[in-house]
């Protein structure tokens, strides 16, 4: 039998056992919330959201006011000060334990609220690897700034020092939570945003995600990006590209390698699971997006694409397939130690 197919077929098994875990969790009652105002104890909360099909959707706004209920996982800290959040946002292959467990006893140890995201079960969805159109990636955007006004409402949450952490796919919704035309469509009061950003091994460095950068894109909130230097799912040097532009364009940024790293190395499991039919971007796809206009054009030419040019850019050099993961604790220890120093510097008062 072919390894690589029973690599996979491990993986399957594996995510599926993490999703009946889970959903075993999910069967206990939950409360549902409007706001965390009566001061909600850490728990599992469904909270209201919605679907946007894409980023125009999203900047038009819920004008129907239809909506979908989402789940929070709220982890608070010993204690009845104020503190600051993180908003952790999971990629695609859904929420996982570490989000659950790891994440939030380091930053409760630092004594700092996590609110962790489950994006896909309420929607009927358990991974989006092998169909990103599962759940747009939108709507992701949508549920970051649901649960930034959720956790905002809450009487021992520090509004101003809010973060969002995001893993992969939600490594994209972190630094797109940062992007001025999208804060300034969520109509959110008081001038509530992020006040930071954090990318791990994060996707949407290239490709129709990636924004064309220049000054006012961003918004001045820091950013920090960490990321494995043998990731093959979502390379690394587009990332670091992609981060060192941003942060010329005016963007406090920092940028982390964890050497030996893979993709979701903060995952329990420390095997190697390869996943042939992972969809991913190629590393030289020309695509990128101008958010002013929601235009796309070649970045390497400067060329505008549309219609015939931008399918057969998309076509030649934007897809491909294959991918691997791989837990690494060594790695996730680094990863944490750098980002706890680096929320230590932007919660500090």
């Amino acid at each position: 039998m072919n390894v690589y197919l029973v690599r996979f077929s491990a993986m399957t098994l594996f995510t599926m056992a993490l999703a009946v875990a889970y959903v075993s969790s999910l069967a206990h009652a939950q409360e549902t919330v409007v706001d965390f105002s009566a001061s909600q104890p850490s728990g599992q909360y469904s909270f209201k959201s919605w679907t946007p099909k894409s980023v125009p959707d999203l900047i038009k706004g819920n004008a129907s006011g239809e909506g979908v209920n989402i789940i929070g996982h709220l982890f608070l800290p010993a204690g009845a000060e104020k503190v600051p959040a993180i908003v952790l946002m999971h990629g695609s292959g859904g929420i996982y334990p570490a989000m659950l467990d790891f994440w939030p006893k380091q930053f409760n140890a630092e004594n700092i609220a996590v609110l962790a995201v489950d994006s896909f079960g309420p929607r009927g969805v358990q991974s989006t690897a092998d169909d990103q159109s599962k759940v747009p990636f939108a709507a992701d955007v949508a549920d970051a700034f649901a649960a930034l006004k959720l956790l905002a409402s809450h009487p021992r949450i520090d509004s101003s020092r809010i973060a969002v952490m995001g893993f992969s796919r939600g490594g994209i919704t972190a630094w797109r939570t940062g992007v001025e035309r999208l804060i300034a469509a969520q109509n959110l009061a008081n001038g509530l945003r992020f006040a930071a950003h954090v990318q791990m091994y994060s996707g949407g460095c290239v490709g129709i995600f990636r924004l064309i950068v220049k000054p006012g894109v961003f918004s001045k909130a820091p950013m920090l990006w960490v990321h494995g230097d043998v990731d093959d799912y979502c390379s690394m040097a587009p990332c670091q590209d992609y981060a060192e532009r941003i942060g010329k364009a005016g963007t406090p940024v920092e940028f982390v390698v964890i050497k030996g790293a893979r993709h979701k190395f903060d995952f329990d499991d420390t095997k190697r699971y390869d996943l042939r039919n992972a969809q991913k971007t190629s590393d030289d796809c020309p695509i990128e997006t101008d958010i002013d206009t929601l235009m796309t054009y070649d970045r390497f030419t400067g060329q505008r694409l549309s219609g015939d040019d931008y399918e057969a850019a998309i076509k030649k050099s934007c897809r491909a397939l294959g991918a691997s993961v791989e837990g690494n604790h060594d790695a996730r220890e680094k990863a944490a130690q750098a980002v706890t120093a680096f929320f230590g510097k932007v919660f500090r008062k």
